[in-house]
């Protein structure tokens, strides 16, 4: 029994994992370079309610079991056998509330991407261009943040308006200081990819 509460636990992690790592590898491209990770991972979006319900199964079968053991050890006459702490309640709790936190990261991602002013140095009554990108690789609305705050920090980017629901960016530039080229690079960079929808 205590080998399927690990595999338990371990099953559960795993899908928690896979339930925001849509949203996980754009952060970890920051830190990392995984240039185009999320674009490998973006498929999992439309399944993420049904591995977090896969997710939550999996704990309360571990669970269960968990203190179906504590029960059955507690009922016997004989004197309970000593359990490690790797196949105890307290690393179960441990485990559940860590995918509990993994789950919800999607809804606290904001807090690693700051929010960047325009580091540019705009030429004087500059003739700005807009281009439109279709955006893939997005997990959550908290995305958006990630990409405006990096495209704003570009050089010649005096606005960028991203869309989680319509999977688009609008970014205004100083055709002098940058081109879609490097835009796209600088989206690409951070996990993302973008094809061009309009460049007027």
């Amino acid at each position: 029994m205590s080998v399927n509460i690990q595999n338990s636990w371990i099953g559960g992690l795993v899908a928690a994992l896979a339930a925001s790592l849509c949203c996980i590898t754009p952060l970890l491209a920051i830190f990392g370079g995984i240039s185009g990770a999320a674009t490998y991972f973006n498929w999992i979006e439309p399944f993420r309610p049904y591995i977090i319900g896969l997710t939550m199964l999996i704990f309360a079968v571990a669970w269960y079991q968990q203190l179906a053991v504590v029960r059955r050890g507690q009922e016997d006459c004989c004197e309970p056998v000593k359990r490690s702490f790797w196949k105890s309640k307290k690393f179960l709790l441990v485990v559940t509330l860590f995918s509990g936190v993994v789950i919800a990261f999607p809804y606290y991602s904001s807090f690693f991407y700051k929010t960047t002013q325009p580091i540019a140095t705009i030429t004087p009554q500059a003739k700005f261009k807009f281009v439109k990108l279709n955006i893939k690789g997005m997990g959550c609305a908290d995305c958006t943040k990630h990409i405006d705050g990096v495209l704003m920090g570009l050089n010649g980017v005096s606005a960028s308006n991203t869309s989680f629901e319509n999977a688009e960016t609008a970014v205004r530039y100083d055709p002098t200081k940058t081109n879609t080229d490097s835009i796209n690079l600088k989206i690409k960079e951070i996990g993302y990819q973008s094809t061009l929808i309009k460049n007027n």
